[in-house]
């Protein structure tokens, strides 16, 4: 597969340009509880734990089965429900508990390493888009910006905005119009084998899988979705750095 003609490149977000510290899960889902609990809402802690797990596991099944992104209310409501308590998943409640849970993720996320050099180094010659798959679109846009990545794209596009999630091919039509470049001459580097990989080829797209984060041993935050499946095809190219996607593009 021949990159010379390539002259913009997509890029997912979590462990792809960003990785999340290990305790940022735990943190999150005990700021959930607690949110909930402050809010006169009370239950047995590992049942709901099971429940939400249960119906996050659920509805992020059914997103791969029709490509409409879920969302965190949603399973809360449901996991809720399970334990007796009747709470529609638009109560101010629940908004305020997501709110609470994905605080957790502001000061746990970081940059991978060069990240910033590889892509104050590439913007001098391509456009450059992010698309990533994240349920809550306010936190995505926070972390983003806490993280300094928006001046370096034309376009940024977020799941839980759009409402669809890779790999459906919605989202990889709204990131090529973004970067006004046909399909053919995007490159698009991710993670996870099955949105990342598969939607951008299937989208006409140059992927590019990184390993970093695999190769670190690092949690693959945010959680539930996608890294049950298959590599994809060896033909794929792979990366493990920054340097050596560099490399691929013919700049070092």
């Amino acid at each position: 597969m021949s990159f010379n003609n390539v002259s913009a490149i997509g890029f997912d977000l979590f462990n792809t340009l960003i990785f999340a510290d290990p305790e940022t899960l735990p943190e999150a889902m005990g700021l959930l509880i607690g949110t909930l609990r402050s809010n006169g809402l009370h239950f047995d802690e590992p049942s709901f734990k099971k429940a939400y797990r249960s119906s996050a596991l659920q509805c992020i099944e059914k997103t791969r089965q029709d490509g409409k992104e879920t969302h965190n209310r949603f399973w809360i409501s449901e996991a809720l429900g399970l334990m007796g308590q009747d709470v529609a998943p638009e109560d101010p409640r629940i908004a305020a508990t997501v709110d609470a849970y994905f605080s957790a993720f502001y000061d746990h996320c970081h940059l991978i390493p060069g990240t910033e050099e590889m892509l104050t180094k590439l913007k001098r010659t391509y456009r450059m888009g992010l698309l990533s798959n994240f349920t809550h679109g306010p936190a995505g846009w926070e972390i983003i910006d806490r993280l300094g990545l928006r001046p370096f794209f034309e376009v940024v596009l977020i799941s839980g905005d759009l409402g669809y999630r890779k790999p459906h091919p919605m989202v990889f039509e709204r990131l090529v119009d973004g970067l006004g470049v046909s399909t053919d001459r995007i490159a698009f580097v991710g993670d996870d084998p099955e949105p990342d990989i598969l939607g951008a080829a299937r989208a006409g797209l140059k992927p590019v899988l990184t390993t970093y984060v695999r190769d670190q041993k690092l949690p693959l935050v945010p959680g539930f979705a996608g890294h049950g499946s298959q590599d994809p095809d060896p033909s794929i190219p792979r990366v493990s750095n920054w340097d050596e996607f560099l490399l691929l593009l013919g700049m070092e």
